[in-house]
């Protein structure tokens, strides 16, 4: 077990620079699990990220392997917290190579014991997503049962989970997204769906306690004026603008998703007693995964693209 299949960049860029080659298994140092990887999500914006190419320095660390959500079985493990055989999911750092892979080291506090109902698949299409959702609501926005939020892009890899997240904390949940979409949407928990017309908001709208703004919907007032005074605003894409979070006397915060043994283990719960669903948009296998990148920023299908490996 000295090499492996992976798919890798050795020059920085976008997808034209993936190619699926041999390369080395990894070290599984201090503290870390070695996996053999079932299935891995993908996030297309990461190879625009400065973590996906250099260290913690910011010294180079090409050729990178991408893809950072992870579902697979424990092959190694320095750790008392997980076994050689155990099926385990979870989020890697940023700054180190990611799943895209026969094999992956991952540090133990980054991973969970895989939702026992759901697919390795639909394991990993979940880790960063509803991670994402479950820090933007819990964490950020403080949701309370009985306030209303809004979620834009709710037909997307974070949107599928907000909705259904914000439902279970007892939120009145409203959602944005194509018209293509709406039952769907609804049949995850939204209450009340507003098909996109004109751009990603709709101006008449108003009087939420939170939004979620998983669909990158731009800094313009018309975002702002969605919500109540005093609301709270939650940005993913970029930071908000707090001239505009003043003028509309709300508060507004940007965030980046982290990994959580305590979190990945409520969210795979919440999974297995049927509270929230996986949603995957489609699956390739690892070998086409350059393909995968190329294609999915115009995806038009609810949830994430997958590769699957073994």
């Amino acid at each position: 077990m000295e090499t492996m299949m992976a798919l890798r960049a050795h020059a920085r860029g976008g997808a034209e620079e993936l190619v699926y080659e041999r390369a080395p298994v990894p070290n599984a140092g201090p503290g870390d699990v070695l996996l053999a990887v079932h299935a891995c999500a993908i996030t297309v914006a990461e190879l625009g990220w400065d973590e996906t190419w250099t260290h913690r320095d910011g010294t180079d660390r090409t050729p990178i392997v991408p893809g950072h959500e992870v579902s697979g079985t424990v092959v190694k493990a320095d750790s008392k917290r997980f076994a050689v055989g155990d099926q385990v999911y979870g989020l890697i750092d940023f700054d180190r190579d990611g799943a895209a892979a026969q094999y992956v080291a991952v540090r133990q506090e980054n991973l969970s014991f895989k939702p026992r109902t759901a697919s390795h698949e639909q394991a990993a299409a979940m880790t960063l997503s509803a991670l994402t959702a479950w820090q933007a609501f819990n964490d950020h926005a403080h949701l309370k049962a009985g306030e209303t939020t809004l979620v834009t892009g709710a037909a997307g890899g974070v949107g599928v989970y907000a909705v259904q997240i914000a439902a279970a904390l007892g939120a009145h949940v409203s959602a944005m997204g194509r018209p293509v979409h709406e039952q769907f949407v609804k049949d995850l928990g939204a209450k009340y769906y507003i098909p996109y017309t004109g751009g990603p908001i709709d101006s008449s709208l108003s009087g939420f306690d939170v939004v979620l703004d998983a669909a990158g919907a731009g800094d313009s007032d018309a975002l702002y004026s969605t919500l109540k005074p005093g609301g709270r605003l939650i940005t993913l894409a970029a930071p908000p603008s707090a001239r505009r979070a003043d003028a509309h006397k709300v508060k507004a915060q940007f965030f980046i998703v982290r990994p959580d043994y305590e979190q990945l283990a409520h969210l795979a719960q919440m999974t297995d007693d049927g509270t929230m669903r996986p949603v995957v948009g489609r699956s390739l296998p690892l070998v086409e995964g350059r393909k995968a990148f190329e294609h999915s920023s115009g995806r038009r299908v609810p949830g994430k693209t997958v590769l699957t490996v073994r």
